[in-house]
């Protein structure tokens, strides 16, 4: 345990190290045209130039999932929008859309969308759902929902429930989460200081038929510190260290890291490939915890940036329901989930 922990650790440590390495974001460069031989060549005025500037800096308007495979290429946003990223409308924007830190793909506390079929080896069969998602309050930055700049304040909620499949669909257990994230950043390096609270709860079904099962219900108000960096346009890394100022059956640290790499524009009806990995380290686990790999198919279908995805997920780890967290499990499953 001691040895796999200091992998953990080191991983850990070099991903942080990677993600303080500043990025700024490439900016579009636009030459102009020479004109025709013999043409007579005719400079603007200063006034008729910001015209022009302003009209071509409009942002476009959002494609339609049908309309894609024939809009062209400029369109479709490849390769970075640059538009957009030229907007002139930075300011105060009321419920925003799109998110300036992205939930972690792979993250099994995330608020989304999500339902899948889980199996565990020498358990059971389970149903693993989550009804929630992130809304954004408001932004002091541009209108752009694909990569925003400035400072957001989100709202985020989740319930996070397990069903027993065999078990006539009995429900197993159930997380809630809620809370406030503050994030700020731009296309490439984005920040996050949230507070979240968290408790677990076992179904009534399940208590009924298990009476001397032993109570781990925990409950969380904790504080988050994190940061996310693009390598490309696809690729994300991250990592993050939560403080819990009051915690019950848990300890106060949790650290969480890993990588993204999914669409970041609009990819129509073809979709595009995206795999993730999260590591989740719990220190009432002497920092051992979770490891969660997935890998599938995605889809964004317009300009608002939600993510569709199907795939398969493997994980290993201490169990993500909190109230049979010092239980390991061995999870394989099939799982679509939608990312707001």
């Amino acid at each position: 345990m001691k040895f796999a922990n200091s992998i953990w650790t080191s991983v850990f440590l070099a991903l942080l190290a990677v993600t303080a390495v500043p990025c700024r974001a490439a900016e579009a460069v636009v030459l102009p045209e020479s004109p025709a031989a013999g043409s007579l060549s005719i400079r603007p005025s200063l006034a008729e130039s910001e015209s022009v500037t302003w009209m071509e800096s409009a942002p476009r308007t959002s494609l339609s999932l049908f309309g894609l495979p024939n809009a062209p290429a400029s369109d479709i946003g490849v390769p970075l929008y640059e538009q957009d990223l030229q907007q002139g409308d930075f300011g105060f924007h009321l419920l925003p859309d799109g998110v300036i830190y992205r939930s972690y793909l792979a993250g099994p506390k995330e608020p989304r969308m999500s339902a899948g079929i889980i199996s565990i080896p020498d358990d059971s069969t389970l149903w693993d759902a989550t009804i929630g998602g992130r809304l954004g309050m408001f932004r002091i930055g541009n209108s752009d929902p694909i990569r925003p700049r400035g400072f957001q304040m989100d709202v985020e909620a989740a319930a996070m429930v397990r069903l027993d499949i065999p078990e006539n669909v009995d429900v197993r257990s159930a997380d809630f989460r809620v809370g406030l994230p503050l994030t700020w950043g731009n296309e490439a390096s984005q920040w996050k200081f949230a507070y979240y609270h968290l408790s677990s709860h076992l179904g009534d079904e399940f208590l009924e038929k298990n009476l001397d099962f032993p109570r781990f219900w925990q409950a969380r108000d904790a504080l988050v510190l994190g940061h996310s960096l693009y390598l490309t346009d696809s690729l994300r890394i991250y990592g993050e260290v939560g403080w819990a100022f009051y915690s019950v059956a848990s300890d106060p640290w949790e650290v969480q890291f890993g990588l993204d790499y999914a669409p970041r524009v609009a990819t129509g009806l073809r979709g595009a490939p995206f795999f993730a990995v999260n590591g989740y380290l719990r220190e009432e686990l002497d920092f051992g915890g979770g490891l969660n790999m997935q890998a599938g198919w995605a889809w964004r279908s317009d300009m608002r940036a939600h993510l569709l995805r199907l795939g398969f997920q493997y994980y290993n780890g201490a169990s993500p329901q909190y109230a049979f967290l010092p239980f390991h499990e061995t999870q394989y499953g099939l799982v679509l989930w939608y990312d707001f």
